[in-house]
This record gives C-alpha cells, sequence and structure tokens, in this order.
C-alpha cells in the first residue's frame, strides 16, 4: 500500500475533545474527562496509564455512551455517534463492547457459564439456540476453558478463570473495539501475563482493536502500540510506546516512567527516583493552569494561570509549555534540545 493509500484509511474510533463532568452536591462538577483527543487504528491497541482517579475508566465508559459525554466528539468507524440515543446504539453494542475490571463483581452468580456467554447474543438475536450454544462452547474453548466448565457457576471458578468467561462474554457479540478496563488488576502477577497473553492471541487471530486502561507501566507497554498518559481528566502525553516509555517528555510521564519498578538490582539501584510533591488537585475545584503545575518542579507562573494547548513535537503530543514552538525554538537557538534546557540544567 502506498503512503497515499494509507492517508486515506479512516481510524476505527476517533475521540475529539472528549468531556465528561458528573454533578456533585453545590452545584459544583466532576471534571473527570476534560477535552481528551486520540485516535484508534484497527487492529491497534493504545493504553491509557495514570494515577487512580484520574478519568481513564471514565473516558472509557463514555467512549461507549455508557455515560453520555458532556462534550466533544465520538466517531466510530467514521459515523458520529455522540448524539445517538439507545436504540440507534444498539447495533453499535455489538460492535464496541467492555472487559471489566473486577471479574468477581461482573458476573451473574446465579447465572451458569454458558448462559453468561449466551446472555448478550439472546439480546441482540443472534442465530438459534443451537447455534448460540455452538458459538458458547467455542468461546468457552477460545479463553482456554474446559467443554464441562459450561453447566458451572462463577463461584467456582478462579479470578484469571472468572476473567477468561467476562472475556468469552464479551467476544460473544464479535465485536470490533474493546475497552480493556484494567481486566488484571484484581489478578495475580502470574494469571496476569496469561489474560494478557491471550488478548494479544486473539487480536492476532481476530484483529481486535483495545483500549487498554491499567496501572502497570511495564504491563502496558508491552501490549500497547500507543501510550496515552492522563492526569486529572488531561491527556498530557500521547505517542508511540517506545517514544513515551523510553524518552518521557511530559514532567508527570518521566515521574511515573521513574516509579516503574525494574526487575535487574543493579539497574533499580542506578535508577533516579523523581519523587513529586503535594497532592493530586480534587477534580471538583481542578486549578486554571495546567492540572500538573502544583506538583511540577519546572512550573512556571504562566503553567498556573494558562492550561497549555497539546504540542506536537518529537513526534507525538504533549500538553506542556516546555514544548511550545517559541520555546522549542529557544532551546534549539542555544544548541539544546527541550529536556537538555529544563530537565538536566
Amino acid at each position: 500500500m502506498n503512503n497515499e493509500a494509507k492517508t486515506n484509511v479512516k481510524p476505527l474510533l476517533e475521540v475529539k475533545n472528549l468531556t465528561k463532568y458528573f454533578p456533585a452536591k453545590g452545584g459544583k462538577e466532576v471534571h473527570a474527562v476534560d477535552g481528551v483527543s486520540f485516535t484508534i487504528e484497527k487492529g491497534e491497541t493504545l493504553g491509557i496509564v495514570g494515577e487512580s482517579g484520574c478519568g481513564k475508566s471514565s473516558m472509557g465508559r463514555t467512549i461507549l455512551k455508557v455515560h453520555e459525554p458532556t462534550g466533544g466528539r465520538i466517531i466510530f468507524d467514521g459515523e458520529d455517534i455522540t448524539d445517538f440515543n439507545h436504540r440507534k446504539m444498539m447495533p453499535y453494542r455489538k460492535r464496541m463492547q467492555m472487559i471489566f475490571q473486577d471479574p468477581y463483581a461482573s458476573l451473574n452468580p446465579r447465572f451458569t457459564v454458558g448462559d453468561i456467554i449466551e446472555e448478550p447474543m439472546i439480546i441482540h438475536k443472534m442465530g438459534t439456540p443451537k447455534e448460540r450454544k455452538a458459538i458458547v462452547q467455542d468461546l468457552i474453548e477460545t479463553v482456554g476453558l474446559k467443554p464441562d466448565h459450561i453447566r458451572r457457576y462463577p463461584f467456582e471458578f478462579s479470578g484469571g478463570q472468572r476473567q477468561r468467561i467476562g472475556i468469552a462474554r464479551t467476544l460473544a457479540l464479535k465485536p470490533e473495539f474493546i475497552v480493556c478496563d484494567e481486566p488484571i488488576s484484581a489478578l495475580d502477577v502470574s494469571i496476569q501475563a496469561q489474560v494478557i497473553n491471550l488478548l494479544e492471541k486473539l487480536q492476532r487471530e481476530r484483529g481486535f482493536s483495545y483500549l487498554f486502561i491499567a496501572h502497570d507501566l511495564e504491563m502496558v507497554y508491552h501490549i500497547s502500540h500507543k501510550i496515552g498518559v492522563m492526569y486529572l481528566g488531561n491527556m498530557v502525553e500521547f505517542g508511540t510506546s517506545d517514544d513515551v516509555y523510553k524518552r518521557p517528555l511530559h514532567p508527570y510521564t518521566r515521574a511515573l516512567i521513574s516509579a516503574a519498578p525494574v526487575a535487574d538490582p543493579k539497574q533499580a539501584k542506578e535508577k533516579k527516583r523523581i519523587i513529586l510533591q503535594g497532592e493530586v488537585p480534587s477534580p471538583l475545584d481542578p486549578p486554571p493552569g495546567c492540572p500538573f503545575s502544583g506538583r511540577c518542579p519546572y512550573a512556571t507562573e504562566k503553567c498556573k494561570i494558562k492550561k497549555p494547548d497539546t504540542y506536537e513535537y518529537d513526534g507525538r503530543k504533549v500538553a506542556c509549555y516546555i514544548y511550545a514552538p517559541e520555546n522549542v525554538k529557544q532551546y534549539s537557538d542555544a544548541g539544546k534540545t527541550p529536556e537538555e534546557a529544563v530537565f538536566l540544567k
């Protein structure tokens, strides 16, 4: 495929300036998601990382229209679904699915495994009972469970097995896009690797696109083609996995990467940890300027007054004044990169 043909291929998902505010007491609003934009191509995984409460899960649920967006646009396979009501969303529910964080709470304890996996197909009127049973049996084997598990109940399984049941239920509708909302955080480390390997295998075989939400930077780097870093509802950095993980630009991303554990004792000893001061601001009352300005060691008065735009730099997007074009030019005139001029001075 030539370059011109590639540029004409539309992304599977395009999110433009997505905003989600939740009403709170006293007429205030919780700024869960605040002007986030990105694209996901077909067969691609976008990993989203950030501290608890930064808006990752709210963003995923808003994209799927579990929560109605406050502002912005959601475009799926070329169709703007932002304002679609429940009836118009039904065909898209089959194409956009979710794997939930808690495998214990997301499965109906009164249903057998077979009933749990078949239920979405019944709701969407897919196939005959005989055809659905065959699909359920095939999915059980696809996710690595035994054929006789079809008649068992969720309480009879381990956490990892329950998550596999949840994945099988997600696959029942043959979706194209799956939001993985911290699908491994409730599992043991050894089981986490098994679930990640299963998701990667399914993506290779079926071409799924994932929005993968997690705290574990190493795991996100392993599974993702691109990484987005969120802070207080804002996307502060976005780029390829290698770029973001190996050469972080935003001060918050640098701090996150520095806190990631390293298995090699020698490397761990040499690694310099960036300790952030202060607390994450409340989403009920976000700061007027950069959301990270109160904890950033490089913040200026401008950072505290006006929120920075998202700038293009070094093949990625970063919301930080350090990478504003006029500052980059000033550093370049002095023979330095922004990193050398700011972080290494």
